[in-house]
């Protein structure tokens, strides 16, 4: 253990893999979480010099864990190899646990506490269950209780339709309880707020699926996107989501998803429920000796803030501008950009709140705005409009494309951030080794 005053170690990532995003399509994808984990996780740990065995923890984030993979880290670690006798858990920080996962592993390293961790991130949000009401649940307990026909008969009597209504897991997962308000009518009050037009909401999102797609066609996602195969032999080589023959006129034509007729938020300019899964390996400079590693990246600070939940999507620019200012940097010793696209109206707003000196000042904390961050600077490759937004692997997934785009383009520091439902932010600095 590493005494009080002894300086933090520096912290390495030194590769990553994830599978392809699968878009969910009305009902259960192939795949649950420990699957896509294991599948993100398997070639990943093949091309590493190092046996699984030899990393000292497995951390997953995953913000819905089925009842059967109740600790889902400790699942995929032994599917993986890993060994009976490598601790793993798993961290739930809604949009943000992909990217807790990898601080927390930093925070060991740094600390001296560990050497080499596998850290990442899985969801499967088309397999959110369906729960019963809590009528029903009464009901049955009832029918559980009762002896004897005439008990039977009256319970059965007490039945209603109505106690056979399922509720949909993932409609819960996706509204805040404390507001009472769901994710997409956050971002309506957003769009509110700073006077965001349904027009620019469209237009960003086309852009982000044109990104993508031409991403995936220029081989970007080589080395990164690792293909998964089911059950049944069928492969998945890219992430699924992508329309790139969209136009702003069939934008136009969908309905509002949240706040009927007169919103602004959408099918097409929010992020899509999506299945995927994916890792980084986290070093320190003795695991990069030992094993004879290569970093990619050096994770540099880790921020993480609270705002107000019925504006939770601004939680990139309240973590993204102290983060900052922590590490001296100005916005033009920033290269590139990830902030994850849960809507198109959260990130409009947080580049306009990022520019805003009087906002800065007044809601964040510090002295002056960031400034305003040229979209060619921004999610270069596309983001979760595109590809969606599986919540517990959005952080790895941004902070390790962000690595990937700015080692293609011979670029040294980037900031990757997220927001996360119940009102709060994420930001990650990393510096290309």
């Amino acid at each position: 253990m590493k005494a009080g005053n002894e300086p933090r170690r520096t912290v390495w990532i030194v590769d990553g893999a994830r599978t392809p995003f699968l878009k969910a399509r009305g009902k259960p994808g192939p795949f649950s979480a420990v699957d896509l984990a294991v599948a993100a996780g398997r070639p990943l740990l093949l091309r590493q010099p190092f046996e699984a065995d030899a990393v000292d923890e497995v951390i997953l984030g995953c913000a819905a864990p089925r009842p059967e993979e109740s600790n889902p880290a400790r699942y995929a670690a032994l599917r993986l190899g890993c060994g009976q006798r490598v601790p793993a858990w798993t961290v739930q920080r809604n949009c943000g646990s992909g990217m807790q996962s990898i601080d927390s592993a930093a925070r060991a390293v740094a600390d001296g506490r560990a050497d080499l961790i596998l850290a990442g991130g899985a969801e499967s949000m088309s397999n959110a269950p369906l729960l019963v009401s809590r009528a029903m649940t009464i009901w049955l307990a009832d029918w559980g209780r009762a002896r004897g026909l005439a008990a039977r008969l009256r319970t059965l009597a007490a039945l209603r339709p109505a106690h056979f209504a399922p509720i949909v897991g993932i409609v819960l997962g996706l509204t805040d309880s404390f507001v009472k308000l769901g994710m997409g009518q956050t971002a309506e009050i957003l769009a509110d707020r700073f006077g965001i037009s349904r027009e620019s909401m469209d237009a960003y999102a086309l852009e982000s699926h044109k990104r993508l797609a031409r991403a995936q066609g220029d081989g970007t996602f080589d080395g990164e996107v690792e293909p998964i195969f089911d059950t049944a032999g069928k492969v998945y080589l890219a992430d699924d989501g992508v329309r790139p023959d969209n136009t702003m006129e069939q934008l136009a034509k969908l309905r509002p998803a949240f706040e009927p007729p007169y919103g602004k938020v959408t099918a097409g300019n929010a992020s899509q429920i999506t299945d995927g899964g994916g890792w980084v390996v986290v070093a320190s400079d003795e695991a990069v000796r030992r094993h004879r590693l290569t970093p990619i990246a050096r994770v540099v600070d880790c921020l993480w803030a609270g705002v107000d939940p019925a504006q939770m999507g601004l939680g990139p620019a309240h973590a993204i501008a102290p983060l900052m200012a922590r590490n001296g940097v100005k916005l033009g010793d920033i290269d590139l950009f990830e902030i994850n696209e849960a809507f198109a109206a959260q990130v409009l707003a947080c580049l306009a709140a990022l520019a805003d000196a009087d906002y800065c000042r007044a809601e964040i904390g510090v002295e002056d705005a960031v400034g305003m961050i040229d979209h060619s600077r921004l999610n270069v490759d596309g983001g979760a409009i595109a590809c969606g937004h599986p919540v517990g692997v959005s952080g790895t997934r941004v902070v390790l494309h962000l690595i990937h785009a700015l080692r293609k383009r011979g670029m040294k520091r980037g900031v990757a951030s997220l927001c996360i439902g119940g009102g709060q932010g994420g930001a990650m600095l990393l510096e290309t080794a």
